[in-house]
């Protein structure tokens, strides 16, 4: 297995930087965009900023939370987007009671109203096995490759059919790694992403990918999903930092 490659931003990056990095992503030869739902911000607008630079690069939401969007919602949102290359990943976001019922339903609801592909955010494996069965595939993320290969075997005999991308955070600057561990301490702090990692007995910081070890990270991650995203962390955030990063990534895997 030798997973495409794709990048991650937050829909917080903001407009432009999603008109500047998708044509380079597809010049790169990258497989996808995906965008964080943010508070505050919204990953559609930003992917059709992104559709109208880009004619190949597939086009995804990485998640839009159900217990803020309902799924005709989701779907007015994306009715304007190409329909031929987009993924609609959703997430239970809050829900403590019924969240996967909420997920899968959902997931339903979308692949009826839409052309889209629709996968699903799920850490613990309920989620995971009715996340493969109802939908498309999976969104999995704070990984290792060895948990990644796990789990995207585990709904690949669920559901063959089933996509795993794996989204994983990655710094290619040295001058990012600070951020990196900021971000790392921050999900590790998030209860339900805490009893994640102590159920699988993972460090959080095994879970990234630092610049020293970009190349031989990025080869064992896509060995273990049908999709790597790289959520892209960089210094300070900027456009150019962005396109560096893509740069970096573009050279380690040729």
């Amino acid at each position: 297995m030798t997973a495409v490659l794709s990048l991650g931003i937050a829909a917080a990056g903001g407009s432009e930087l999603a008109a500047r990095i998708a044509p380079a992503a597809e010049a790169a030869g990258l497989h996808a965009l995906w965008v964080n739902d943010t508070p505050g911000h919204d990953a559609p607008a930003l992917l059709a900023v992104a559709a109208d630079v880009t004619e190949r690069l597939v086009l995804a939401t990485g998640v839009l939370r159900v217990d803020r969007r309902t799924a005709s919602d989701i779907a007015a949102a994306a009715a304007a987007l190409p329909q031929d290359r987009l993924v609609l990943g959703i997430g239970s976001g809050q829900l403590r009671v019924g969240a996967v019922d909420a997920v899968t339903d959902a997931a339903a609801d979308l692949r009826a109203a839409t052309r889209a592909r629709v996968v699903v955010g799920a850490l613990g494996p309920r989620m995971r096995r009715a996340g493969a069965a109802a939908s498309d595939g999976l969104l999995l993320s704070w990984l290792t490759p060895e948990a990644a290969a796990a789990q995207t075997a585990e709904a690949h005999e669920l559901a063959p059919r089933a996509h795993v991308a794996l989204y994983v955070r990655a710094a290619t600057d040295p001058a990012a790694v600070a951020a990196l561990e900021e971000e790392t301490a921050r999900y590790a702090g998030y209860p339900a992403y805490a009893r994640n990692f102590a159920r699988l007995g993972v460090d959080p910081a095994t879970t990234v990918i630092r610049p020293a070890e970009l190349r031989e990270r990025i080869a064992a991650y896509r060995g273990a999903a049908d999709e790597v995203a790289l959520r892209m962390i960089t210094p300070h955030g900027g456009v150019d930092e962005h396109l560096r990063f893509i740069d970096a990534v573009a050279e380690a895997v040729a």
